[in-house]
């Protein structure tokens, strides 16, 4: 065994894909990764390859993979580490870089620490032992939940008064963005990000999938936005519903109008993912409108202490 690390470049897409796509395998049953999700998180403006990615090799086989970036500029660090089931040894390599690395990235906010956060499986094929010997822990835990969909999904008619269209107009994605924003201001680990950082997070997307419910006489109170360029299943990224109109039935009525869209599109799964402690129990929202559990991804968070601003001087 003779294991070498170096840093990621565009080219290494295909093969980081192939990577996750065995780990994939291993923690949920069938391949999950698109090419174009690789593509977009090396291509990002806020990843220097250089310096933020890391490629563990064994003996040309590339074995682990390591990732990060800044969320907020402001000291927290958003983290991805894969490593091939059984291998530990070349996870920590890539640990001990990506908590360097992260400090550094930190140290110019000026914030006090470095705060760090992982999703994982809750099985995952990385070694969590691992993690909690470097101080890691657990912090907050996520359901995947999916619905199967059928010919008897149809796009519901919108009660009176309220009105549905979709993003495609440039005003419109920019009123996604901010409804986004607005609704999802107290959830856990969410980050303002400009119109521009917004789009990079995400990268192309089909505008006409998502859509903006408006109450006369109130405005834009609802937003969902989902994605079709998943080969398993449809996607449904963004649900926000302003706390003005929520209790109105406005967030199940543009889930179910995801379903009518993705089943006349020929789509016989559905899913997302949800913080199981959301302060607005859309857990309880998606399992009325029939969706399961389908698998759980742990946040492990690290908090690492920065130098005062005078300690860097010296």
């Amino acid at each position: 065994m003779s294991l070498t690390v170096r840093p990621a470049t565009p080219a290494d897409a295909p093969l980081i894909c192939a990577l996750l796509n065995a780990v994939d395998i291993a923690e949920i049953g069938h391949p999950d990764t698109e090419l174009h999700t690789v593509e977009t998180d090396l291509a990002h403006p806020e990843v220097d390859l250089a310096q933020d990615s890391w490629l563990v090799h064994d003996d040309g086989d590339l074995v682990a993979y390591g990732i990060l970036w800044s969320d907020s500029g402001k000291g927290d660090i958003g983290v991805d580490h894969y490593v091939l089931p059984g291998r530990s040894e070349a996870a920590v390599p890539v640990l001990e870089r990506i908590e360097e690395r992260a400090a550094r990235k930190a140290a110019p906010s000026g914030a006090e620490r470095a705060v760090l956060h992982l999703n994982l499986n809750v099985r995952p094929t990385l070694d969590t032992t691992l993690l909690e010997a470097r101080c890691w822990r657990p912090v907050r835990r996520y359901q995947v939940m999916t619905r199967q969909l059928s010919a008897d999904d149809r796009v519901p008619e919108p009660p009176a008064g309220v009105t549905l269209r979709d993003c495609v107009a440039e005003a419109d994605h920019r009123t996604a963005h901010a409804l986004v924003e607005e609704t999802f201001a107290e959830h856990f680990d969410h980050h303002p990000r400009s119109y521009e950082q917004w789009l990079a997070d995400s990268g192309p997307r089909d505008r006409a999938l998502m859509w903006i419910a408006s109450v006369e006489g109130e405005g834009d109170m609802a937003v969902l936005l989902t994605r079709d360029d998943k080969e398993t299943m449809g996607w449904i990224g963004n649900l926000g519903v302003r706390k003005a109109a929520r209790g109105r039935g406005l967030g199940g009525l543009l889930l179910r109008h995801a379903f009518g869209t993705y089943a006349a599109r020929g789509r016989d799964t559905i899913g997302l993912a949800v913080d199981t402690r959301n302060e607005s129990r859309a857990a309880a929202l998606y399992e009325a409108h029939g969706m399961a559990p389908h698998y759980a991804i742990d946040t492990w968070e690290l908090v690492l202490p920065l130098p005062s601003p005078a300690d860097r001087v010296s």
